[in-house]
Order: structure tokens, then C-alpha cells, then sequence
């Protein structure tokens, strides 16, 4: 979902060439209260700084669209997979609804440009700041369902996460497989895992890492990934699935 920019449009306190409207295009949705879509646009940087422009700032609005988020998001689990059991859908939630998700979502949809921010929070890069693209999203949300309800906004939220929704249920992408592995290695050898650089590989600006890890001084699984952190998470996933662990279906 990407948005578009009008040649023409020059509202008060959003970027240059930003239109509501096509925001509105771009969630499918048209708002019968334009002000409770300002409002979810409105950041708390504009709203001091012009007092007189701006009734409200998201803030409020945010924390509504959050539970809302909440909602749609658990219902959805809880449709699509009878087999997930309460700990895997609440890992899950809690990735779908993490701030890097909203903010890519955000980013993707174009929703930055359509925000009213202070002149100080635009100077300092306000429309590229994960918190705020995450919190405008949630503002969005809770303006959709106070306006149309929560059938309305359940469809907005579903179209914003179809993508990822099916991407996460089929990679498990969601899954923290170095928690699961240091949990599991506390419990059993009172020890944390230990990872080993084996391999780095590639130019300066495309290398490649691989490591592998050990539970107890026996190496379980390697990995590797274009950052030292995906090479970790690739081995402990490695390790888990690994039969001498005994571990089953952890990410099945």
C-alpha cells in the first residue's frame, strides 16, 4: 500500500504536497468526521506549537487505536490457527503490534506525509522516527473505529496486515529462538549458550556471517545471515529443531 502526493495540495501543517484525502484512498476509507482523521494525523509537536490550529493531538486517540489493534489482531489468531495455543498466539500479537512492525506498515502506506508535526520534530527528521510513524498508525486506527465502529476499523487494520499476517504465520518470523535457547540451556546445563564466529565471508559492505552454537561445550546448530544477529537467531533456530535436544515442534 503506497500513497501518492497532489501536485496542489498545501494544507496547514502537513508536508509538502500531502493530501488527507488520498490517505483516505489509500485505507479505503472515508471518513465521515474529517476532524477525528486530523486529530489521528496530529502530532503533540504541532498541537504547542499552534494552539489555535489544532483541537487535539493523538495522543488519546492513539491509545484507543491500540486496543482496537489488540483486538483485531488476537481475533484474527484465534481464527486462523485453532491449533496455537495462548503462549504462541501472545508471541506472535506481540510482534504484529511491535513499533518496527507499525512503523514499516506506516512507512509502506505513506501515512508520513500526511502528518502535522512541529516545525522542531520536522527539522529533526519527526517523519522517519519509528515512534511517531508507530503511534500515528495506532491514531489511525482508533479514528477509523470511532467514526465507522469496530467493523469498519477491523477491515482497515486486516488490510494493513494481510501481507505480513501471512508472511509471519508462514516463516515464523515472529518466533525469538535465541530466548528460547538460552531458557532452554539455563534449565538443563545452568549455563547460557555460547556463540562462535565460524565463518565472515563477503566485502566490507556485504559480508556475510556464519556462527554456530554450543549448549554445554556440544555444538547444536550453526547459521548464517548478512548481520551477526540474523546468523545467531538462523543457529539457534538450527539448535532447536536439532532431535538430540529433544525439543518438539518449537516452531511448528
Amino acid at each position: 500500500m503506497r500513497v501518492f502526493y497532489s501536485e496542489d495540495s498545501q494544507t496547514e501543517g502537513f508536508s509538502k504536497h500531502a493530501s488527507s484525502e488520498i490517505l483516505e484512498q489509500a485505507i479505503n476509507y472515508t471518513f465521515k468526521d474529517k476532524n477525528l482523521l486530523k486529530e489521528a494525523l496530529t502530532h503533540r509537536s504541532y498541537y504547542h506549537e499552534n494552539p489555535n490550529k489544532a483541537r487535539q493531538f493523538n495522543e488519546r486517540i492513539e491509545f484507543l487505536g491500540d486496543a482496537v489493534l489488540g483486538l483485531v489482531i488476537a481475533h484474527a489468531l484465534y481464527s486462523e490457527r485453532g491449533c496455537y495455543d495462548e503462549s504462541r498466539m501472545s508471541k506472535i500479537k506481540s510482534f504484529l503490534v511491535s513499533g518496527e512492525t507499525l512503523s514499516q506498515i506506516a512507512e509502506g502506506m505513506g501515512i508520513a506525509a500526511s502528518m502535522r508535526l512541529g516545525k522542531g520534530e520536522e527539522q529533526s527528521g519527526g517523519r522517519k522516527k519509528i515512534s511517531i510513524l508507530a503511534n500515528a498508525l495506532e491514531a489511525l486506527i482508533g479514528a477509523v473505529f470511532l467514526d465507522g465502529g469496530y467493523k469498519d476499523a477491523s477491515k482497515v487494520v486486516m488490510s494493513f496486515f494481510d501481507e505480513i499476517f501471512k508472511k509471519v504465520l508462514a516463516d515464523q518470523v515472529y518466533y525469538d529462538f535465541k530466548s528460547e535457547l538460552q531458557e532452554l540451556s539455563q534449565v538443563r546445563y545452568a549455563k547460557l549458550p555460547e556463540y562462535r564466529l565460524t565463518e565472515e565471508s563477503g566485502d566490507d559492505h556485504d559480508k556475510t556471517f556464519t556462527y554456530a552454537v554450543y549448549l554445554n561445550g556440544i555444538q547444536y546448530g550453526s547459521g548464517t545471515g548478512k548481520n551477526k544477529k540474523t546468523a545467531q537467531i538462523n543457529a539457534a533456530r538450527c539448535a532447536l529443531e536439532n532431535p538430540l535436544l529433544g525439543v518438539v515442534s518449537v516452531c511448528k
